[in-house]
């Protein structure tokens, strides 16, 4: 299957190190070699770079290693195809307007069976079970609630009802993001670690790169990275637990609760996240 990367922070910050171990992994240390992309979102803007080719060849990915776009939310995807053929409309993470705001998705597991109807509002341009997923979350979202978006408990709760649904064709890990939080929903496996001060040295487990956080971030720096994969081989990354949903806003767990048919319970276990 495919593997997501995700970056939530406080301040605008780059992905610069966890990208190339991320980057390695497309083609070069795994087998995720049928494309990758990555879309970081700047104020309301958003700067998306797409490439059908694996990512540890692709002279795109090689600059955005060392590039450092600075970002409080990016979403990144390494594809291993199951549905759709390689080619650029089939790579994540995708795009779509709602509410006068770049949402973005990438999503790692096979749906089967998965043909909802769709009002043509949101339209899927390639031929994945991962695009049409998304359509579907957001034609909901709209159906649901106009062109007036509602407040952010009542939106969690929505994207929690539709991950549900989905999960009733097969796995949904994704990362979703309107460029104010981030969301992670976990079937099989996402990982998650918070690097804030005190900062200290962290290696790659893809690539023998080290990086002194303490020495490039101010203390005011706060940072949630997510992943499929833990990227580093020295730091204490969480997993979260399957069956889901997460929301973070500014490097930090502002809402967590299940996503397992039949539940409604938030997770237990304090929101804030300690130093990793």
């Amino acid at each position: 299957m495919c593997e997501l990367l995700g970056m939530n922070s406080k301040l605008p910050t780059d992905i610069c190190f966890s990208f190339k171990g991320f980057q390695a992994r497309g083609g070069g240390t795994s087998v995720h070699a049928d494309g990758w992309g990555i879309a970081f979102f700047e104020g309301r803007g958003l700067r998306t770079f797409h490439d059908p080719n694996p990512s540890c060849q692709s002279p795109i990915a090689q600059l955005l290693s060392a590039y450092p776009i600075r970002s409080t939310n990016v979403v990144a995807h390494i594809r291993k195809a199951t549905q759709g053929g390689t080619s650029l409309e089939n790579t994540h993470p995708f795009q779509r307007e709602l509410w006068g705001r770049h949402w973005v998705f990438a999503h790692n597991g096979t749906l089967s069976g998965y043909a909802p109807p769709l009002s043509g509002r949101f339209l899927p341009v390639g031929s994945t079970d991962s695009e049409l997923a998304f359509c579907w979350i957001l034609q909901h979202l709209h159906d649901e609630f106009g062109n007036h978006p509602p407040d952010r408990a009542v939106l969690f709760e929505r994207l929690r009802q539709s991950a549900i649904e989905l999960a009733g064709y097969g796995a949904i890990n994704f990362i979703l993001s309107n460029g104010d939080c981030l969301y992670a929903h976990c079937s099989t496996n996402l990982n998650y670690l918070v690097r804030q001060a005190p900062f200290a040295r962290a290696h790659l487990k893809d690539e023998d790169i080290s990086m002194d956080f303490a020495a490039v971030l101010s203390p005011d720096h706060r940072t949630v990275v997510i992943a499929t994969t833990p990227l580093t081989d020295n730091e204490q990354w969480i997993r979260i637990p399957a069956g889901s949903l997460w929301c973070f806003e500014n490097g930090e767990i502002i809402s967590r609760a299940d996503t397992v048919a039949g539940t409604n319970h938030p997770l237990t276990g304090n929101s804030a996240c300690g130093t990793l």
